[in-house]
């Protein structure tokens, strides 16, 4: 097999490890591909880059292809989202100022419970928080934007600015945003740095929301069937050995590459196991799935869940959001995963916010066990249901 060379784009980050881990590991060579990773220094960056042909895939924010298909942003160009990189994996802290008003109003940061992170937040601001953010269409904004809107901060508790997440615990040290939500090691990061405190991650929000999707432009996709296919499958392998306890270390160690995220392999080992320092004083909290590569299905790519993002774009944009469930492609995850053996869903929809156990489902082998998908509010998301 001929070796093909592509061009990647990434942001550094702990859920480009999928994409690092198959250049690394050898899974891009197995299927007889190379893999050029191609490190952007901001979301808007991957985006164009992925766009207008600079680079055959992307690592890209979940949220982007349906904006685009949604015509926001400026950039219109048809992506397909071909599998999820990755599940969870953010974390919203605060200011040292924030952190200690929090505390002398008593709040311990169990790093936990959204509606008791909310009602101390809402006690010790007369204002809006501004939270920083790595780019207007994400699931960062999205998660923040929900959990204002049902809890004691309420819908206009929150202003949002972006911030590349590298530079994210700098602004907050420097009183340019007085909170974050961005994913790791960037928190991890400004707790080290002690320019704040880690408040929740992302999951207490939404226990499994799709974070970062291996994105293509759709013409692609479908000139290249070929390539695409080994490139999935390069990746959906590195995700598999990502989720085994027994790989973190190596994982951590690549991850922590110069050439890659350029921090300490313990600043990266926290986010793959779990195990969070929150605070400056050391606190200690535990996070089961806090990033997700495999388990519960988790590359596949719900129909269900690119509706959600729309219906979620919708309300602060006044546009279409009828018809982009397409984006997200269950159907090319399907056909080019199917080969390594892994069960599917057998449907390509779900009610987002049901699963409030680990559940056996219906699935094409009879052995998928999809994991909690609750939001912390308890509402569901029917996308069979019209606004």
């Amino acid at each position: 097999m001929k070796t093909v060379t592509l061009p990647i784009a990434y942001v550094p980050l702990v859920d480009a490890a999928p994409l690092i881990v198959a250049h690394e590991m050898g899974f891009a060579e197995t299927e007889g591909i190379s893999l050029d990773l191609i490190a952007a220094p901001s979301w808007s960056s991957v985006r164009d880059m992925l766009a207008f042909g600079r680079v055959d895939a992307a690592h890209m924010l979940s949220p982007i292809p349906v904006a685009m298909a949604m015509g926001l942003g400026g950039v219109t160009t048809p992506l397909s989202a071909v599998s999820v990189l990755s599940v969870n994996g953010n974390v919203i802290g605060v200011s040292r100022d924030i952190e200690e008003a929090l505390r002398d109003v008593g709040f311990g940061f169990d790093f936990a419970d959204a509606v008791a992170a909310a009602d101390a937040l809402a006690k010790v601001r007369s204002k809006p928080v501004t939270f920083g953010v790595p780019f207007p269409f994400s699931m960062h904004v999205e998660l923040l934007r929900y959990w204002c809107a049902h809890t004691a901060l309420g819908a206009d508790g929150i202003e949002i600015k972006t911030v590349p997440p590298p530079l994210m615990a700098d602004a907050l040290a420097a009183g340019d945003v007085d909170a974050f939500c961005v994913g790791e090691p960037w928190g991890s990061v400004a707790v080290d740095q002690g320019a704040g405190a880690l408040l929740l991650p992302g999951k207490a929000i939404w226990q499994f929301a799709p974070e970062k999707v291996l994105a293509v432009r759709t013409e692609w996709a479908e000139t290249e069937p070929n390539l695409l296919g080994r490139l999935m499958r390069a990746v959906w392998h590195a995700g598999r050995w990502l989720s085994r306890d027994e790989s973190r270390t190596t994982a951590a160690e690549l991850l922590s590459r110069q050439d890659y995220l350029d921090v300490s392999p313990e600043l990266i080992d926290r986010s793959l196991s779990g195990n969070m320092t929150v605070s400056a004083r050391g606190d200690q909290r535990h996070v089961d799935h806090f990033v997700e590569f495999h388990a519960g299905a988790a590359t596949f790519p719900w129909r269900s869940q690119a509706k959600w993002i729309a219906h979620r774009l919708g309300k602060s944009h006044d546009v279409d959001h009828s018809s982009v469930a397409h984006v997200f492609r269950a159907d090319l995850h399907r056909r080019h995963i199917t080969p390594t053996g892994s069960d599917f869903p057998g449907a390509s929809e779900k009610v987002e916010g049901s699963i409030r156990l680990e559940t056996p489902v219906a699935s094409a082998r009879g052995r998928l066990t999809l994991l909690r998908d609750t939001f912390f509010d308890g509402r569901i998301f029917d996308p069979s249901l019209k606004d």
